[in-house]
């Protein structure tokens, strides 16, 4: 309906109601129900089109043209500090989570949040990913990021140990790549409820994820002459909380977000 016939029909409506006052009650009943029908439409049916203009046309207005020397800096090139690997869930976006700011991280999300080992017949988009932002951007600090209710973890701690048949495309193969973390936690939490292996599991994980990238020769180089940190950490959304800690494993006391 365009704009003209909207406002045509609320000038009739309301030279109606002049004339037959009586009629406002069932006028009013009537446009509460249309009002509720339309607030229905609107959140049933919503156009992914239409939210994607609508998201940047946002980010252009309250962002991009407030900050007109940010991004003519961003357009010549980029300095990253860190290199953060974290989950593909929506519920963990790290940019939000450790309030980045464009330019400030580079990352690479994935299921569960896994770094496979140096293999250059495997997992050549992650090692590219790895490589990039170390060798040429040249960051100073890698984060592994794990998370509560991590569904790929949940999958890897699913997993018979009797090799059954996988019963996905991709997933099973890729999750399998934190395996020493599930055997671990069945060996060291095997009294726990299955919920509290997997939280136990997804910090396990980030370990293995960890020493994995050691095996990438121009991380272990860099690491070694000190150019380099590794950490790992877990976020709680549950909680509200996030671990942070070194390579050697040792956790620092987990402070809250809110």
């Amino acid at each position: 309906m365009s704009t003209d016939s909207y406002e045509d029909a609320l000038k009739k409506l309301g030279e109606l109601l002049t004339k037959k006052s009586d009629l406002g009650n069932v006028a009013a009943a009537k446009i509460k129900q249309l009002t509720s029908e339309l607030e229905e439409l609107d959140s049933s049916k919503i156009d992914s089109v239409e939210r994607i203009k609508s998201g940047f046309n946002h980010f252009k207005t309250h962002n991009y043209e407030k900050n007109p020397s940010l991004y003519s800096a961003l357009a010549k090139s980029q300095s990253p500090k860190f290199l953060v690997f974290a989950c593909a869930d929506s519920r963990v976006c790290p940019s939000h989570i450790l309030n980045f700011q464009l330019g400030e991280a580079f990352i690479v999300r994935n299921i569960a949040n896994m770094v496979p080992p140096y293999d250059k017949t495997k997992h050549c988009n992650v090692g590219a990913a790895l490589e990039y932002p170390i060798t040429v951007l040249n960051v100073e600090s890698i984060l592994v990021i794990g998370h509560s209710c991590c569904g790929g973890i949940k999958g890897l701690m699913a997993i018979e140990d009797d090799a059954a048949p996988y019963k996905s495309e991709f997933i099973e193969d890729w999750i399998q790549i934190c395996a020493p973390a599930k055997n671990k936690t069945k060996q060291d939490c095997k009294d726990l409820s299955f919920d509290d292996q997997c939280n136990n599991c997804e910090k396990e994980a980030v370990n293995v994820s960890l020493g994995n990238l050691l095996s990438y020769p121009f991380v272990r180089e860099r690491v070694v002459k000190n150019k380099l940190a590794i950490r790992g950490a877990h976020y709680d959304f549950v909680k509200g909380t996030f671990d942070l800690w070194e390579l050697d494993f040792k956790t620092t006391p987990a402070f809250a977000l809110s």
